[in-house]
């Protein structure tokens, strides 16, 4: 059994683990294979001693979320749209990066404030229902924001690979071998799942900013956005309280909340999407230099730049015999008369 508490990320089309020194993704190329890559996070801050210090690894986890998870996810989009000739350049990709953050900052942050501040201006002159107002209307922006996009087919998907990502992981804390069969007992829903983070997050939000009251509008705004941090560092590390202390009653009851909504956010996955999930899971761990599990399955893959290296060669090769045949072949209008002839 792995010595390190492993956690993930669902992709499109793949998954992302996060283990002690790297991560490791696998996707389900358009060709049917599965494909692997891993990424160092043992060097400069993150192999550092004080990113692992208590409320300093959460922000490292929120980074690593954020930006590296979101890289990925762009990077898993554009591999799923490489069959089209579609490709994402590092320009597009840090747009949409920033775009993201921001969007998320002023959808989930921002606009619940704007929205309390509006409702209960004339009738809270210490800003305590002001900050009730707001953490319900955050929950139900989140909420909503939730059962939306999982009308959508391609994130129903993602969600599906997001409980492969969960059943690979309680198979691994089992010391199951990583087998279809073994993975497929295990539940979808995991507490030290990223929904669950959010859930806390929120609930923490509503404690911290009642704290700050009601003051100006530009010092609420900045006190939004200056505690995000700090909120996640705390969060985090009631995170992982409460999944060492789950059998307790009391944390089950208060935790429950974010195993509710991962019955949004997760979904029951087909075979093929265990298989990646078990392949990134076993690359994770390589990387870490652990060992897989006896038993694991050992499913074909094959590295990720020689795929893509292998496919864009075959692209050209396929665009090359289709434009030397374009000037072989009469067009099936050219021996007809224009109009008018």
């Amino acid at each position: 059994m792995a010595r390190f508490t492993y956690g993930g990320q669902a992709l499109i089309e793949g998954v992302l683990m996060r283990g002690r020194d790297a991560i490791a993704v696998a996707f389900r190329s358009p060709q049917g294979g599965i494909v692997w890559e891993t990424e160092r996070l043992d060097s400069g801050f993150h192999g550092s001693r004080l990113a692992r210090l208590p409320f300093v690894r959460g922000l490292v986890v929120l980074y690593e979320t954020l930006i590296v998870g979101t890289r990925w996810l762009v990077r898993s989009a554009s591999l799923a749209a490489s069959e089209e000739g579609i490709e994402l350049g590092r320009g597009a990709v840090a747009l949409m990066l920033g775009v993201t953050l921001a969007a998320g900052i002023g959808f989930f942050f921002l606009l619940p404030l704007v929205i309390a501040t509006l409702t209960t201006s004339q009738t809270d002159s210490r800003g305590l229902v002001q900050s009730l107002v707001e953490g319900l209307v955050r929950v139900a922006l989140f909420l909503g924001y939730l059962v939306l996009i999982a009308q959508s087919k391609d994130i129903r998907r993602v969600f599906q690979y997001h409980g492969a990502e969960h059943m690979t992981i309680h198979a691994l804390e089992a010391g199951d071998p990583l087998t279809t069969e073994a993975v497929r007992k295990y539940p979808t829903a995991h507490q030290r799942c990223g929904t669950e983070f959010l859930v806390v997050v929120i609930a923490l939000s509503i404690v911290m900013f009642s704290l700050v009251g009601r003051q100006p509008p530009l010092i609420m705004v900045g006190s939004r956005i200056v505690l995000i941090p700090v909120i996640a560092a705390v969060g985090y590390e009631l995170l992982r309280l409460g999944a060492r202390h789950r059998a307790n009653p009391v944390v089950k009851a208060i935790m429950w909340p974010g195993i509710l909504v991962q019955k949004i956010t997760t979904r029951q996955p087909t075979d093929d999407m265990i298989e990646v999930a078990i392949v990134s899971m076993e690359q994770a761990l390589l990387a870490d230099q652990e060992s897989v599990p006896d038993g694991s399955a050992g499913f074909e893959r094959e590295p990720l730049a020689e795929a893509e290296a292998r496919f864009r060669s075959e692209l050209a090769a396929a665009r090359t015999a289709e434009g030397s045949g374009s000037g072989t072949e009469p067009r099936p209008d050219a021996e007809r008369p224009a109009p008018g002839a």
